[in-house]
């Protein structure tokens, strides 16, 4: 998996990102919120927040959700928020890449690319849940982990049978960090 910093993606991966055209990667706004759900609706078995839900991700927590448009049209989203009560912390709440974008590593530039914000200035671990059956998933966060050179840990968090009363699967908190640096941001490599 390929996660590279802020300048490798503003100079794209080369052949304009493999010649699916530039992607630009922005702190999203209101008018990308029926986008965000639209995308979210299309990247099963992801939840479907409600699109007030996503209006508030992308204008309360803006500075740390990223917004991915080609040609004006959203293809990758990342949310994510600092929890009051632990600010060493950057928790990625969803990430959703449309079908025409896979293959890019995109999920793990975008987070990339929130960790380089000064928003996360002092960001030392990064969290997320993920249940056991989503490969996808553990597959990201342990490549982020490797990139980062930080621990990663988890243990069972939401349980389907006690907060679950639909059934959904139990949410594991899997945890990255405490990195060895003062802060997580993800080495820069040479654009290709």
């Amino acid at each position: 998996m390929e996660i590279e910093s802020n300048q490798s993606m503003t100079q794209g991966l080369g052949v304009a990102e493999r010649s699916g055209g530039r992607l630009d990667f922005a702190a999203p706004g209101a008018g990308d919120g029926p986008d965000v759900h639209a995308l979210i609706a299309a990247c099963p078995p992801l939840d479907q927040n409600s699109v007030y839900c996503n209006l508030l991700q992308c204008t309360h927590f803006a500075d740390t959700c990223v917004a991915v448009k080609r040609d004006g049209r959203l293809v990758g989203w990342v949310s994510g928020y600092r929890p009051p009560e632990e600010r060493d912390v950057l928790f990625v709440w969803q990430v959703a890449v449309a079908a025409e974008a896979r293959g890019l590593g995109l999920a793990g530039r975008m987070i990339g690319h929130i960790l380089e914000r000064p928003a996360c200035e002092g960001v030392a671990r990064i969290k997320t849940s993920i249940t056991p059956d989503n490969a996808a998933s553990w597959g990201l966060f342990k490549g982020i982990a490797r990139k980062l050179s930080a621990p990663l840990s988890d243990a069972p968090w939401f349980l389907k049978d006690r907060h679950f009363p639909s059934g959904h699967d139990t949410e594991h908190l899997v945890t990255i960090g405490p990195s060895e640096r003062d802060a997580l941001t993800i080495p820069s490599r040479p654009a290709a």
